[in-house]
């Protein structure tokens, strides 16, 4: 067999070549596989954002859907009272984690009897238990926790009608000075927020570390200079001066018929028929003598403790009798849900008689604090008719402050609406949106609500 002529080493290029060749085709087969494989796993990423964001668009939109439920549940609860003006009782509502469909929601509440604390609490809130800013008066402001004495003068003079100057007040003398400049308003104040307005109304005055307006203490309040607010990390909520203020306290005065009250003050004749009516004619003629000749009563309290008139009869007249002929009486507290802070604002209640008040109506039935003649329990009789012009025991104006949260504890929703009873059927007085002051709910429930969402994933 004749050897080739060729040299092994020019056989092999070709092999070489071809070999060389397939290894570049793998390499980009490779790199197109590479290549497809990134762009599937974008894709895929892609998607993966897509559907969180379309699940918490749902989830958001569940949350307002069920905010808006809940003020519709508010309204229908509101409008089933059997007596309105009597306090709600929280044990004959639905105020946590109520459903609506996947959604929920709650009424972020407060507890007057009970200091705040990092718990939520949960239920309405009565603007009857705060000072409303249109009545109170300058002293009583001035009592409020973070209160100056400055501000309380410019509170006054913004309400006012007039521009006279008050010591250490401000009229638009002083408001054409800022930038930019605006006249004062001289006339009610129409918002609680409105207080933003008012000359020397700084944020640590008006939300003071409660910057969320909760009632929660959240680590972000307890934790001192570490993150805003500025807060002095006594394990104690300071609330600012808004969480014990209104503008709605107001309440018709009709009976609940709604014929006119009597007035008291006018005239013992038509007290008498009232008693008659009410007591019978012999404990009327027990009564008449005590209650003087005549003369004015500053308050249904006096009335009750000059004619030593008992609870059980004062809560048969109390819904009768008024001192007033007005068609309706503004800004009375009701020293049942009104919290130590606000009691301590009231001439003859103050520092001293605010815990026993608080002490007396704990653990007491809706029909043991039905008249304010129990306040004469509570206090010394001086310190309670001292009292008596400024308090009562009705509530016609509610706040439900809900939160609400989508499926998996997503999405949430705040709204605050505040209902008004003085005219029988339930109207809304005002409505904001919330939910940029963030989460109200507290730091356990979010951590449950977490939990629940990693375990509904699995």
């Amino acid at each position: 067999m004749k050897a080739s002529s060729v040299p092994a080493k020019s056989r092999l290029k070709p092999v070489l070549r071809h070999r060389r060749a397939r290894g570049a085709v793998l390499v980009i087969v490779m790199w197109i596989a590479l290549g497809l494989v990134s762009v599937a796993l974008l894709f895929g990423g892609s998607m993966m954002l897509e559907y969180r964001a379309a699940d918490n668009a749902v989830a958001a939109r569940q949350a307002e859907t069920a905010a808006a439920g809940a003020a519709r549940y508010v309204r229908f609860l509101l409008s089933d009272l059997t007596t309105p003006g009597e306090p709600l009782d929280a044990a004959d509502y639905s105020a946590e984690a109520v459903p609506v469909g996947e959604a929920r929601f709650w009424l972020v509440g407060r507890d007057p009897n009970e200091d705040p604390d990092e718990h939520p609490r949960f239920g309405l809130v009565d603007e009857a238990g705060k000072l409303n800013l249109n009545t109170a008066t300058r002293e009583m402001l001035e009592l409020l926790p973070r209160m100056t004495a400055e501000l309380a003068a410019a509170i006054v003079d913004w309400r006012d009608e007039d521009d006279d100057l008050s010591p250490d007040g401000a009229e638009s003398e002083t408001y054409l000075k800022l930038d930019p400049p605006y006249n004062c308003k001289n006339a009610p104040f129409e918002s609680v927020d409105e207080l933003r307005l008012v000359y020397g109304a700084d944020l640590e005055i008006l939300y003071g570390e409660d910057t969320n307006r909760n009632g929660v203490l959240d680590p972000n309040e307890d934790d001192g200079d570490a993150s805003p607010p500025s807060d002095n990390a006594d394990g104690r909520l300071d609330a600012g001066i808004c969480e014990y203020l209104t503008v709605y306290s107001r309440q018709s005065n009709t009976q609940a018929d709604g014929t006119p009250r009597v007035n008291i003050n006018g005239g013992r004749r038509q007290i008498e028929e009232v008693l008659v009516e009410a007591l019978g004619e012999t404990r009327t003629a027990e009564i008449m003598p005590l209650l003087g000749p005549g003369g004015q009563f500053r308050s249904l309290l006096e009335f009750y403790y000059r004619g030593q008139i008992t609870l059980d009869e004062a809560a048969l007249l109390e819904d009768v009798l008024t001192v007033s002929d007005g068609d309706e009486i503004r800004g009375l507290v009701n020293i049942i849900t009104a919290p130590e802070p606000v009691l301590l604002c009231l001439p003859g209640i103050g520092e001293e008689g605010a815990p026993a008040v608080i002490a007396y109506r704990q653990n007491k039935t809706a029909d043991e604090l039905a008249t304010v003649a129990w306040l004469l329990a509570a206090l010394a009789p001086e310190r309670a008719l001292e009292a008596g012009p400024y308090i009562t025991v009705k509530s016609y104006q509610w706040t439900a402050d809900v939160a609400a949260t989508g499926r998996n504890g997503r999405g949430l929703a705040r709204i605050q609406w505040v209902f008004d009873l003085a005219g029988g059927q339930p109207t809304t007085l005002y409505r904001r949106d919330l939910s940029h002051l963030g989460w109200p709910l507290g730091v356990d429930l979010r951590a449950t609500l977490t939990a629940e969402a990693r375990e509904e994933q699995r």
